[in-house]
């Protein structure tokens, strides 16, 4: 006997649906699966063969045949097993399926040798695209069931093992769709990591604040020990909260790349912070059958790269279009995956090889060629996509001492402002969006400049030899600037400050020199 069990698969963070057509047949004895199968789907025949087994059920001594349609499509993983052993009890009659479940369901699920359905990867993914699929429900694994129920439209049944399934089929039991509740998945976690531990580095603080409010890319450089990497891990503390919207996109990533922990979704902005030996496949995503890298597991997060020049210049420049998409496509022979990546890119790294270049306390020891050798990874294009370039200094006595500690401005502090900047992006854009995603009609539209303002840029663009990109993101970090401050347009203060932030990069070219 023939018959079809519906399931899926995802393929970057989109699903597609997948037909398990199971013959059973006269002929040789043998079990086949074909469609475009990698090796985890063909060993599934023995899980599911032992499974059965010890479910009390002999598979009948015929051949079966199991496709997965359509058969140009490429599958992976264990996630086939449910559907195709749910296949088998009913074309050998095992098992009766009223023909509406049959048609409405989509079934996931990994089995054990004893019976126990376990989880898989790309739930939500699956969940998010079911209704695109005409589907309107899941059966999946019970660990699984609470990140698809976050999808409203879809009704979820979780189940812990083949018996339950088939009593649950056989309408022997009830089985409650799993309620929707997003409370019952934020994260309650609160970061012990505050901007009042960082001793001094008021400006570098405001740069982070202006770099928070309007997602603008940030570079620090500075010697060792100027708190560098102590300012950029406290970003994601004054990082506005996580849309819905921003929630499901960036859970979806980490269920598909089996990341996403227990009983929690993804409420907090990521912060990825790879070390430097890291490939590009790693950082951009990549493999037979591509998964996604940091750029992406860092989607409406933060990406730190610290100590920046010690990065292969290989794996920086793949870095370049993504800063500017805010998506990636990786491309095989067979097909292309398109992975999301909006996020907000950080990096600090030293001037010199030494560290101490233009620190007011040590004396660099390094020669000009060193500098520029050690610079070379960093290319125009890529400095050209950073908003912000700030240079730390070392840190005085007296403002580390306990007198001083009292002033150290707070992640409270710095968020208040920038909570305030946020909505009227928010007003402004009828969307969740931040100044530096404007496009260039939007730049025209909300960049508006007063007379001074724009002679200063005027002058700006030929004296640091601006590229178009420059000069707009010079106009975004200061509307940025503006929001902070609650001003419609922009004055010349802002356009001094943006500016400033953009000198760094002619310094470095002047080293690389």
């Amino acid at each position: 006997m023939h018959t079809k069990i519906f399931s899926a698969t995802s393929i970057g963070i989109n699903a597609h649906l997948v037909e398990v057509e199971v013959d059973i047949s006269f002929g040789m004895v043998n079990f086949y699966i074909v469609g475009l199968p990698d090796t985890a789907i063909k060993e599934s025949r023995y899980r599911i063969m032992t499974a059965l087994k010890n479910f009390g059920i002999k598979l009948p001594e015929k051949k079966i045949t199991v496709n997965l349609a359509p058969a140009d499509l490429k599958k992976e993983g264990t996630l086939f097993d449910l559907p195709i052993a749910i296949g088998i009890l009913h074309a050998s009659h095992i098992l009766e399926i009223p023909q509406n479940i049959m048609q409405e369901t989509i079934f996931l699920g990994e089995l054990s040798l004893d019976g126990t359905i376990k989880p898989i990867k790309g739930a939500l993914a699956i969940a998010s695209d079911a209704r695109k699929l005409g589907k309107s429900r899941m059966i999946l694994p019970k660990q699984n069931a609470h990140e698809a129920a976050l999808i409203k439209e879809i009704e979820v049944i979780g189940v812990n093992d083949l018996n339950e399934l088939v009593s649950f089929l056989r309408s022997e039991i009830k089985i409650e769709p799993e309620p929707y509740s997003l409370q019952n998945f934020v994260d309650s976690y609160i970061s012990d990591l505050d901007f009042n531990q960082v001793k001094g580095q008021e400006q570098a603080k405001r740069a982070l604040q202006i770099s928070a409010a309007g997602n603008h890319n940030i570079l620090f450089i500075g010697s060792p020990g100027s708190g560098k990497t102590m300012l950029a891990k406290r970003l994601a503390t004054i990082m506005p909260k996580m849309s819905f919207e921003e929630i499901i996109q960036t859970s979806k990533i980490y269920s598909i790349s089996g990341k996403l922990p227990e009983k929690t979704l993804i409420t907090q902005r990521p912060f990825r912070s790879p070390h430097h030996t890291i490939s590009q496949a790693g950082l951009v995503g990549g493999g037979s059958f591509p998964q996604p890298g940091e750029i992406s597991l860092a989607q409406n997060g933060i990406l730190f790269l610290d100590e920046l020049t010690e990065f292969k210049r290989s794996t920086l420049e793949v870095l370049r279009q993504p800063l500017e998409n805010k998506s990636v496509c990786i491309s095989r022979a067979t097909h292309s995956i398109e992975f999301p990546a909006s996020f907000l890119f950080v990096a600090a790294l030293n001037p010199c090889p030494c560290g101490f270049y233009c620190d007011k306390k040590k004396k660099c020891t390094c020669s000009s060629l060193q500098i520029g050798k050690y610079l070379e990874k960093l290319s125009g294009p890529l400095l050209d996509r950073i908003d912000l370039q700030i240079h730390v200094q070392s840190v005085d006595y007296e403002t580390i001492t306990t007198k001083n500690n009292q002033k150290c401005t707070s992640s409270a502090d710095l968020y208040q402002p920038i909570s305030m900047a946020v909505k009227t992006q928010f007003n402004r854009f009828k969307t969740t969006k931040f100044n530096s995603a404007m496009n260039t009609e939007e730049i025209d539209e909300f960049c508006k400049l007063t007379p001074e303002a724009e002679n200063l840029v005027k002058k700006s663009f030929d004296r640091l030899n601006l590229s178009m990109r420059g000069y707009h993101k010079i106009l975004k970090v200061a509307r940025t600037i503006s929001d902070l401050a609650n001003k419609e347009i922009i004055d010349a203060f802002e356009i001094q400050e943006a500016i400033m932030y953009r000198s760094l990069e002619q310094s470095l070219e002047r080293q690389n020199k």
